[in-house]
């Protein structure tokens, strides 16, 4: 009866929703329900070449009109043996033991209400048949939207500058974004800060061996190696680099499903952004400097906050909309490690 006709056509059709479509089946023909949810996770799990588990799974279904328990497709995956690839122990590469500056922690104080407010960067190995190779990638924390990429043999700072000349290129961000990363000296040299101050943007580095404050794009990383760089085998940095404009700009960035974003892929994610949120403004919280190093090993000692400032926000918080001055501390951006950071004055 159903013949060329998909599904969702036949629906259209009729006038029916998928949902009560497969509703109705699940009531008068549980039997052949249960084959279409297998059907369809299978396809599902095809199409996306072992990358999803039975939660990404469950999602695309919902979105497909098929109202389906994650336990029951978890049951259903595991009786038809499709296992998701599984991720492999992390490794860290980061080189941090250097003399030049770092910078102050603001991404961890950041709560963000729009796109082009944080970036965050980060490096990684990837192993080929006869050589490694290293990655640089920056995200767009809100939307988790990978603005810009770069491969090379190398890990020379001209690899992140040209992701970020990437990123720089594809969103032309106002001024005031704040580049957040690792205290590696690719980060912290004077080309690369130079670069992010010609485009008025604010570096933040992360407290020593402490990932949290990049955990979305350490998560992207894991992600990358365990859906596409572990399953598949690649005979150059060719070879290897048009299977990661597949997967970054064509599957992640447009088609994969993220559980930080309720289920929707980045680009989707951004498209329903309503336009007020779009302003280049996030709130930030700013501490004394002896709290933002006290992870350094310096003071443990903390002030009570001066109990001044507009009174429509907190005292310690600035309000939305800050410009480049706005969020630059009363001392100097950049700060070392070794100097007095309890000095008790304030940062405005």
């Amino acid at each position: 009866m159903q013949g060329n006709l998909s599904i969702e056509r036949m629906c259209q059709l009729a006038g029916v929703s998928r949902a009560g479509f497969y509703r109705s089946l699940g009531e008068q023909e549980p039997a052949a329900e249960e084959l279409e949810v297998r059907s369809t996770i299978q396809q599902i799990f095809a199409e996306h070449k072992r990358r999803y588990g039975y939660r990404r799974v469950s999602a695309e279904l919902r979105r497909r009109g098929m109202a389906v328990n994650h336990k029951r497709v978890a049951r259903l995956m595991r009786e038809d043996n499709l296992l998701a690839a599984q991720p492999k122990a992390f490794v860290a590469t980061t080189d941090s033991d250097h003399p030049l500056e770092v910078y102050l922690n603001l991404a961890a104080r950041m709560k963000l209400t729009g796109v082009n407010q944080l970036w965050v960067a980060d490096i990684t190995y990837l192993r080929l048949q006869r050589e490694f190779v290293f990655l640089a990638v920056i995200l767009d924390a809100y939307s988790r939207k990978v603005v810009g990429w770069e491969l090379d043999r190398t890990l020379a700072a001209r690899l992140p500058k040209a992701a970020l000349e990437k990123a720089l290129a594809q969103r032309t961000p106002p001024p005031g974004v704040v580049h957040h990363s690792d205290r590696g000296i690719q980060y912290a040299c004077g080309a690369y800060v130079g670069r992010l101050r010609q485009h008025g943007l604010i570096p933040s580095m992360s407290r020593p061996a402490n990932p949290y404050d990049n955990a979305s794009c350490e998560s992207f990383m894991r992600t990358l190696k365990r859906e596409e760089i572990q399953s598949n085998e690649y005979r150059d940095l060719e070879h290897l680099r048009e299977n990661l404009a597949e997967f970054i700009d064509r599957y992640y960035n447009r088609v994969r499903l993220h559980s930080a974003l309720g289920y929707r892929p980045p680009e989707e994610f951004e498209q329903a952004v309503p336009p007020a949120t779009m302003a280049p403004g996030a709130s930030m919280s700013f501490f004394r400097h002896g709290e933002i190093y006290r992870s350094d090993g310096g003071s443990n000692r903390v002030r009570e906050p001066a109990e001044t400032g507009p009174p429509d926000h907190r005292a310690d918080e600035s309000p939305a909309g800050y410009s480049l001055a706005g969020c630059s501390p009363a001392e100097p951006a950049s700060a070392s490690p070794a100097g007095n950071y309890d000095s008790g004055q304030e940062v405005v």
